[in-house]
């Protein structure tokens, strides 16, 4: 039987896949692109977490993540006019991905005997680093260079983990805290368009740069 965490990491592909595929129709990719964009925008950022934490990442022991990948492809394919018309279908299927591979990454971090600082890191980059490939293979400014608080919300909610882990809460209660932080400050942060500040130069730095 699947751990819970297991569990988490599977949702978290499908979810992830899900977005990746739907931006992917938005482009008129065809279906071999569209399954590689939600391929890499599921399994992109706990590659990366894999690879620094030393570890197999976990699709190339386990075909889950490819069959995961199909099956949001078939999703898409079979209810695509739908999710189309529902323009905030890619936001909360990308919020869930965020926060569920956010508090895999931590956990799996935690697991490994690594501080809750490394760990705290390796969740935002499993959250985030797909949606950076993701928007990459788009052509689009990966979403957190933008004003918006996407991997900020990964530190919120590994953060999260990380007090409820401190003060003897049982791991579930840590990854269900985690993981709803993440995604409700996702919420939040977008209904009042809550963003950090910008920085900014002058255009005409701008404009020298540019004849440069």
């Amino acid at each position: 039987m699947p751990t819970f965490v297991q569990i988490l990491d599977f949702i978290g592909t499908f979810a992830f896949a899900i977005s990746g595929i739907r931006l992917a129709s938005a482009k008129r990719f065809d279906w071999f692109g569209a399954y590689v964009v939600g391929f890499v925008t599921a399994i992109g950022g706990g590659t990366i977490r894999d690879v620094l934490l030393g570890v197999t990442p976990g699709w190339m022991t386990d075909p889950i993540y490819l069959i995961c990948t199909g099956l949001a492809l078939l999703w898409v394919i079979l209810f695509g006019k739908h999710l189309i018309h529902l323009h905030n279908t890619f936001f909360i299927f990308d919020s869930i991905g965020l926060a569920l591979f956010t508090v895999v990454g931590v956990g799996k971090s935690i697991a490994l005997g690594y501080p809750f600082w490394v760990a705290i890191i390796m969740g935002s980059i499993t959250g985030a680093a797909g949606g950076v490939i993701r928007d990459v293979f788009i052509n689009e400014i990966p979403l957190i260079f933008r004003k918006e608080i996407y991997a900020m919300a990964c530190v919120v909610g590994g953060t999260v983990y990380w007090m409820c882990d401190l003060i003897g809460v049982h791991s579930y209660g840590c990854q269900v805290a985690g993981g709803i932080s993440v995604f409700v400050t996702r919420i939040l942060a977008v209904k009042y368009n809550i963003c950090l500040p910008i920085l900014s130069g002058s255009a005409a730095e701008v404009e020298d740069k540019d004849k440069d």
